[in-house]
């Protein structure tokens, strides 16, 4: 049953055309052709309820799956109704995001995108500020890749996640025992050839040749998400993202009080969807410490499964453990050498590392610190564009006199 005919001289065509726009802005590829069959789609089913008026528009501009989350949550907050003017107060107050679990988080840009351009006619109209000229200063943009995570709003921790997809991360390609045919291969392929030889009916032999296969090395990322970490574990997040984005053979686990696998969650494309799916996984986000426990889970069920073919581990914790080698629970030491020896480098990434005079004296750093290859600072946009850079390395310099040395023997 359809709806109600459109009346003549209203507004409704030009609002679709701005909820279009609003989506566009989030990141769905909204263009004109769909503006004017979302328009011709209304007219054809009319004015009905307000599901029917929802599903009309979805047809339109949900093309594929992961664009559901955010026109979902992108048409209450353009079709309401009334209580505008409280949602545009409570948008004008800064706020910093908990964690990935809050329903809150996926709605920042949709925000952004539909309430953009308030307050822009209030800035025309307002006086200009006297310009003050300085020099020998530190500019916005360096002073911004500094700055600590824990000191940064909402506004700055997006931005900090475009910067992250931005940077050129790591591809290292390694060579494995597997042959495949290549006409420049230094391994005659006999079989092959004698095969092709067949087809000339034994005149010419076209020899054929074959070549080692190169793949992409592993990676793997083990995150700390307790309460010391909470204000570090958001932009992490995005830079896991970012990381299986451009390398499919990332494998990333959260840890806090247990240990769990959210590689599934992260794999999909929308990055707020991505971090919703890994802070409903994770049941104990800003909670407590239990890093050896937590190793010892992924040394004995998943090692074996994600750590093969030289992988690369980025063990992501300030180190904080007071249980370090308790008689009835495993020992941090030995669960963090087991994990060294069960991968190609252990890299550990520590935000306290961000202070000038950081001294080893927490037991937990104790017993980890000589049993990795790298102690690398992870607390600002500038330290991950560091640990980028040494990934794209062969070899990954240590930025503290304080680390282990490399071990070259197992």
């Amino acid at each position: 049953m359809s709806g109600a005919a459109i009346p003549a001289g209203g507004k409704l065509a030009d609002n679709i055309a701005y909820f279009a726009r609003a989506l566009r802005a989030a990141g769905l590829p909204v263009g004109p052709g769909m503006v004017l069959d979302a328009v011709t789609a209304v007219e054809a089913a009319g004015i009905g309820p307000r599901e029917d008026f929802y599903w009309t528009l979805h047809a339109v501009f949900v093309t594929r799956r992961d664009q559901h989350l955010v026109f979902d949550q992108a048409f209450p907050l353009f079709w309401q109704r009334r209580r505008l003017d409280e949602r545009l107060i409570a948008l004008m107050s800064p706020t910093v995001p908990a964690h990935p679990n809050s329903e809150r988080a996926p709605l920042r840009r949709i925000e952004d995108a539909l309430f953009a351009g308030i307050g822009r006619q209030r800035e025309a109209r307002a006086p200009s500020a006297p310009e003050v000229e300085a020099r020998l200063t530190v500019s916005a943009e360096e002073s911004f890749r500094v700055k600590d995570f824990a000191q940064m709003n909402a506004a700055e921790i997006d931005a900090v996640r475009r910067q992250i997809a931005r940077l050129a991360l790591p591809r290292e390609w390694i060579r494995t025992r597997r042959q495949r045919p290549d006409p420049r291969g230094t391994r005659l392929d006999l079989r092959a050839t004698l095969r092709a030889s067949l087809r000339s009916g034994g005149d010419l032999l076209d020899l054929r040749r074959r070549g080692p296969v190169e793949r992409l090395a592993p990676l793997v990322l083990l995150i700390d998400i307790s309460g010391s970490m909470a204000e570090y574990s958001r932009p992490l997040l995005h830079f896991a993202h970012a990381l299986t984005e451009a390398r499919r053979d990332v494998s990333t686990f959260l840890f806090g009080t247990r240990l769990t696998n959210v590689t599934r969650a992260l794999a999909r494309r929308d990055p707020d969807e991505a971090l919703e799916g890994a802070g409903r996984s994770a049941r104990d986000w800003s909670g407590g410490t239990r890093i050896a426990t937590s190793l010892a889970a992924f040394n004995r069920f998943w090692s074996r499964r994600v750590l093969g073919g030289k992988a690369r581990v980025l063990l992501m914790t300030d180190g904080l453990e007071r249980e370090t080698a308790d008689g009835n629970g495993p020992s941090l030491a030995f669960e963090t050498d087991r994990l060294r020896r069960s991968c190609a480098r252990l890299i550990w990434l520590n935000p306290l590392l961000r202070y000038e005079y950081f001294e080893a004296r927490a037991a937990g750093v104790k017993a980890m610190l000589p049993h990795v290859d790298d102690f690398r600072p992870v607390h600002n946009l500038a330290s991950i564009e560091a640990l980028v850079a040494a990934l794209s390395r062969d070899d990954v310099d240590v930025s503290r006199d304080n680390r282990a040395p490399r071990r070259n023997s197992r």
